[in-house]
């Protein structure tokens, strides 16, 4: 009877129902009744698709700190989101060093897109392929599918509305002879395995009978051109390892190990602080490792470097078993054919304004290594600035009207605010100084020009950082998120020469600091505040900040497991 009863209200559910399934089960005596209402599904998915037509596609390039930022911060639910890499995963960059040395296995700081974008309920579409270029005009990006000797067409097209580039940038060769043939390069997952290859590739050669003491010294001296970050941790991992680890496996060539680290500035980690350069030199040398500064190299071959060094002038060729090139980076080749396209040819690297847009090209955002923003000068518009703040149109301005537009122009010229710090300039008034050091209640153009007349001397380029990357991915998201309230109702500083504001705020990049690991369990650390920090409590700081920052809990957990590991086992030394 109770079979009955659900049949019966099957059949009411029936009236308002375009078909009905009735399955029976004769398990438990129950009946189940399926249901589906084909004329509201038909409704539902047609106004997915009105849906699906009004949002815009936002296409993604890259899948690096700023592409992957910019994934996990954005609301896709009023767009359509499409992502294109050649890789299907977000690497860890900050520790490909440790993975070159087996401190960390490789796996350990990847995660894969996919994971990442599932966790947004399957919105987000990725296709593994390579950007070959981008049409402005059209709205499009023809892309090349990086699996080959498959069925089906390689070659494949994708309009956008709006189109975000953030593809990272290749290394930077200087156009030197021979670096691409014979120099290691530390960009990739993929770089990090080949050198841990070629680092027991050249100790293996060098324990071979036969080889004299000469060709041996060759064979394990390693070279790192570039004293910056990634240069100079990378050469304290090696140091390590091979004190560490190789000496105990290779005993018989320990004393033939060199390592060299090339600079052609005047010191390593020149971006840093003075005392972390020169706490960082003397740790080398006291480790053995030589750091050659004021030289600059000229040719790579398979088996020497050719370098000049700048104070005398003289050419000295320096053996080696393995280089690695770290000297900067440059812009990918297709990134380039869209440059000239859009008016950019003579610049070195693609230009954005302070909202991340490509200059000469609204609806197209770049982020991350590859591009640069060109911040405007005060000076440019000083005349528009003069003319909105002189409310009474007397043709001077008082500290009064000044301090009116005072927060509207730190918003849109950042420069001013990091000039008044650098000077120490804690009152706005002390900008209308007269030469003799007393206040004026009021300046005219010409003097007004003169009170700002070096505050662009403050305008610096951001660094190719994963700490800029990432701030540049959340930021535009935000953007993003907010387009229609903002653009509704504008947040952003007023516009100096025209009524209204702009809608969003610039972007500002906020500096959190920056670690330089230095080897043998020490560290060096530029924290906020001018505050520096150099010895084995900064590397346990830096091992806390590196755990925290994984992408995932899955992440974190392998790259903890891979430091004890180390601790307790060492470092594997498997050429696989």
């Amino acid at each position: 009877m109770r079979g009955f009863s659900y049949l019966k209200k099957a059949l009411h559910i029936r009236s308002s129902c375009s078909r009905l399934l009735v399955v029976s089960c004769i398990s438990s005596g129950g009946l189940l009744v399926y249901a589906e209402n084909v004329d509201n599904n038909e409704k539902i998915v047609e106004r997915s698709r009105l849906d699906s037509k009004k949002r815009k596609k936002i296409v993604v390039l890259g899948t690096g700190w700023a592409g992957t930022s910019f994934l996990k911060d954005m609301d896709i639910s009023s767009y359509d989101v499409e992502v294109v890499s050649p890789r299907n995963y977000f690497a860890f960059t900050p520790l490909l060093p440790s993975v070159t040395c087996g401190t960390v296995e490789a796996r350990s700081v990847v995660e894969p897109v996919r994971n990442i974008i599932k966790k947004r309920n399957g919105e987000i579409q990725f296709w593994e392929a390579e950007c070959l270029k981008i049409d402005p005009e059209n709205h499009q990006i023809i892309c090349r599918s990086t699996v080959e000797n498959l069925v089906g067409e390689n070659d494949f097209s994708l309009e956008y509305d709006h189109l975000v580039v953030a593809v990272g940038a290749q290394v930077n060769t200087f156009n030197t002879p021979g670096v691409v043939e014979h120099c290691h390069f530390l960009k990739e997952v993929e770089d990090a395995q080949k050198i841990r290859r070629t680092v027991i590739d050249c100790f293996e050669k060098a324990v071979l009978p036969g080889l004299s003491d000469e060709e041996r010294r060759t064979n394990l001296h390693f070279v790192i051109v570039g004293g910056g970050p990634t240069g100079v941790e990378f050469a304290a991992e090696l140091h390590d390892f091979v004190h560490e680890d190789l000496v105990k496996l290779y005993p018989s060539v320990k004393d033939l190990v060199k390592i060299t680290v090339i600079q052609s500035g005047d010191h390593i980690l020149n971006t840093f602080d003075e005392r972390i350069s020169c706490f960082a030199e003397t740790k080398f040398q006291r480790d053995g490792i030589e750091v050659l500064t004021g030289c600059r190299v000229v040719r790579v071959s398979e088996h020497s470097v050719n370098m000049k060094v700048k104070s005398t002038g003289e050419y000295v060729v320096v053996p080696h078993g393995m280089v690695v090139w770290s000297t900067g980076v440059g812009t990918r080749p297709f990134v380039r054919d869209f440059m000239e396209e859009i008016g950019q040819g003579k610049r070195w690297i693609l230009a954005t304004d302070e909202w991340l847009r490509v200059k000469g090209c609204p609806n197209v955002y770049a982020i991350g290594d590859c591009t640069t923003v060109d911040q405007r000068k005060i000076m440019e518009d000083i005349s528009t600035i003069f003319e909105a703040a002189d409310m009474d149109r007397s043709g001077t301005l008082t500290i009064e009207e000044f301090q009116d537009v005072l927060e509207d122009i730190i918003i849109r010229y950042p420069q001013v605010e990091l000039y008044l710090k650098s000077n120490h300039l804690f009152q706005v008034t002390e900008l209308f100084k007269d030469s003799e050091g007393n206040e004026r209640e009021e300046v005219d153009i010409e003097g007004f020009k003169l009170a700002l007349s070096h505050v662009d001397s403050q305008m610096k380029s951001l660094p190719a950082t994963a700490q800029v990357a990432a701030q540049q991915g959340s930021y535009l998201a935000g953007c993003f998120n907010r387009w229609e309230q903002c653009n509704a109702n504008p947040e952003g500083p007023r516009l100096f020469g025209s009524a209204g504001r702009h809608a969003f705020r610039p972007f500002t990049y906020r500096h959190l600091g920056q670690f330089a690991p230095l080897g043998g369990s020490k560290a060096a650390a530029e924290l906020p505040g001018d505050w520096v920090s150099m010895g084995r409590s900064t590397q346990w700081l830096w091992y806390s900040v590196y755990a925290s920052k994984q992408v995932s809990w899955r992440t974190r957990i392998l790259v903890v497991w891979d430091w004890t590991r180390r601790y307790i086992f060492g470092r594997d030394s498997s050429r696989i």
